[in-house]
Order: C-alpha cells, then sequence, then structure tokens
C-alpha cells in the first residue's frame, strides 16, 4: 500500500513551466504516485491559466489534492470564480483548495486592473463564502467593489477550503481570521517561518478560531545535489535573485536581512544586463557572478545537500511551526530522492 504525505506538497509546472502546460498531467500523477499530498499551481500570465490547469490536475489523480497559490481575486468576476471553484471542487470529489494572493501590483496598474488591498480579499473571502452557502446577495457594495446581484445556486452548501498566500504582517493576519490554509513564500529563515506562524494563529485566536485549524505552509526551496549543478544553481540563486528584481524590498524588510545587499545587487551590471527573470534568462557564467553577491545565509534557507539533508532541513520546518511543507522549486522526479529518504527517517 502507498504511504502517503499529507504534510508535503508541491508545485506543479515548477518556475516558468518551461516544458509547457502539457506536462501537468504526468507531473500530478507522478507526485500522487510519491505519495505527496497536495499538489499546488501558480498562476502567470501565459499558458499557466489556473481553472485550466486544475481541472486536469484533479482529472488526472484519484487521491491528490489540489490548490492554487496562486491566483487573483481582482481577475475574474466574482461569480466566475466561485463558479469554477465549485465545479473543480465537485470533479475532484472535494480534493481542491482555492487559494488566493495580492498578486503584482505594477503588474495589475500596467495592465489597468486595480491594486488589490488587504480589506479587498477579506471582502471577497466572505461573499465566495456566501455564495458557496448558496445565498443571494443584493447591492454589495464593499472593498471588492459594487454588485447590484450576486447569486450562483440556492441548493449550494459547499465546503471549499480557502488559502491565501502571505507575506506581511496584515496579510498574515487575515488569513488567520478569515482562511483555512496560509501559504509562506519562499526563502522565509527560520526566524521569519517562527514569526509568521505566531502572527496567524494569534489571528485566528482573536477571531474566536481554532487556531490549530488554520494550517501554516511552508514554502522550502528543495534542491538536492542529485540535480546538475548548473539546474541547481539556476533553481537556488537564480530563483532567489528573481525574487529580490521583483519585490526586493518586501523581501529584505519581511526576513529583516540587510537592505544595502539589495543596493549592490540592483546596481550590479551583470545583474542588469539580464533581460528578464534571471531564473529564467540568465546564463550560467552570469548566475556564478550573481552567488557571489548573495550572503551565503540567504541561499542556505534552502534544503540542499544529500537527500538526508534535504530531509533533515524539511523536518525543521515543523519545528519552527510550520503545519505542512511544500517542497519547491522541483519536479516530482527531481523530488524523488528526497521523498524516498523522507520515508526512511
Amino acid at each position: 500500500m502507498q504511504t502517503t504525505y499529507d504534510e508535503l506538497g508541491f508545485y506543479l509546472l515548477a518556475g516558468a513551466g518551461g516544458e509547457g502546460p502539457a506536462a501537468l498531467i504526468e507531473q500530478a500523477r507522478r507526485g500522487e504516485e510519491l505519495g505527496l499530498g497536495t499538489a499546488f499551481v501558480s498562476e502567470r500570465w501565459n499558458v499557466k491559466e489556473a481553472s485550466s490547469l486544475v481541472g486536469a490536475a484533479c482529472a488526472a489523480t484519484t487521491r491528490l489534492q489540489v490548490a492554487t497559490a496562486a491566483t487573483n481575486c481582482n481577475t475574474r468576476h466574482p461569480l466566475v470564480t466561485a463558479s469554477w471553484a465549485t465545479t473543480v471542487h465537485r470533479l475532484s470529489g472535494g480534493r481542491f483548495t482555492l487559494g488566493i494572493g495580492r498578486g503584482v501590483g505594477a503588474i495589475h496598474s500596467a495592465f489597468g486592473i486595480p491594486a488589490v488591498t488587504t480589506a479587498h480579499m477579506e471582502d471577497w473571502a466572505r461573499v465566495t463564502r456566501r455564495l458557496w452557502r448558496g445565498e443571494t446577495i443584493i447591492d454589495h457594495d464593499g472593498p471588492m467593489g459594487r454588485y447590484p446581484v450576486l447569486f450562483l445556486d440556492a441548493d449550494f452548501d459547499e465546503e471549499i477550503r480557502l488559502a491565501l498566500v502571505a507575506f506581511g504582517p496584515k496579510t498574515l493576519a487575515l488569513g488567520g481570521r478569515a482562511f483555512d490554509d496560509v501559504i509562506l513564500h519562499t526563502y522565509f529563515p527560520p526566524e521569519t517561518v517562527r514569526r509568521c506562524v505566531r502572527t496567524v494563529k494569534q489571528a485566528a485566536e482573536r477571531a474566536g478560531r481554532d487556531p490549530a485549524a488554520v494550517r501554516v505552509w511552508s514554502c522550502l526551496a528543495t534542491v538536492g545535489d542529485h540535480i546538475p549543478e548548473a539546474e541547481r544553481l539556476r533553481k537556488t540563486v537564480g530563483r532567489l535573485a528573481t525574487y529580490l528584481q521583483g519585490y526586493g524590498d518586501l523581501l529584505i524588510r519581511t526576513n529583516e536581512w540587510d537592505p544595502a545587499v539589495l543596493q549592490r545587487f540592483r546596481a550590479d551590471p551583470i545583474v542588469r544586463s539580464v533581460p528578464g527573470a534571471i531564473d529564467a534568462k540568465a546564463g550560467a557564467d552570469q548566475l556564478e557572478h550573481i552567488a557571489t553577491l548573495l550572503p551565503p545565509e540567504w541561499v542556505s534557507v534552502a534544503a540542499t545537500g544529500t537527500p538526508a539533508h534535504c530531509v533533515a532541513r524539511i523536518r525543521e520546518e515543523f519545528t519552527h511551526g510550520a503545519d505542512r511543507v511544500i517542497l519547491h522549486g522541483c519536479t516530482p522526479d527531481e523530488l524523488a530522492p528526497v521523498v524516498a529518504e523522507y520515508g526512511v527517517l
């Protein structure tokens, strides 16, 4: 009988999903075969449209939980999001979690999409749960917008989990009081994980909820040394550098890292020469140079080394308060040696 690890998750089409969306089918099946508990889908503005991908993942598997982490609550009409989530929930026999995130404000602004606030996400979560209870909402006027009528089906009584990808303290607290799962960002050192877990659980308690019922997921870059060195560099240094490109100030502030390092990183001519996301566009020589710009303790937050070393690092996350851990950045095949070792230790 297959051993399952409900406490472990992984991402489908990790990173930019270079193999294309069709690779998701086999990755979902392989993740289920390895015994991993939850497959996560992150949405991008190309061929990673969330509702299509989660439907395919659910149809390709029988046990695996499937979650978005994340899609946005402001890029579709709220009825559309609530409807497709219900469809996937029923299609999968209740294996779906709808996870949202704030998104990248600069991209939303460029595309003419209103920014998402914490109040918007909280309003949206309340409205969505009411729709899943079969309610008719008349003349809604709140942070998520104005809607004369919101209604799906009077017979609905759906229990669908809501997840929130959270970074700052206000969003973490929102997760604790209004969501079922809170998903942390990659490259959070232990002290950040502990602080985030504490914020979520305290907010849940203040809201009259059972703190243990709100699951906090650590998102842990897991890149063992069985992966070729050049690819390891891309998945560790390259990925962290890409985060620093996109929202470095937030990551530095959250982790209480030295902002002077970020300034030197941004000013570096090699960094500035990369035409896009570093993990997708940088060459080997560029990545090797960028590695010299990042303090070793920043990169060492990841689970690296032998499968046994990776497993020790994964298990450490539970001691910092995480309820579950996402093995981030690698495909199921790349994670296979680590998962096998996890089952032994």
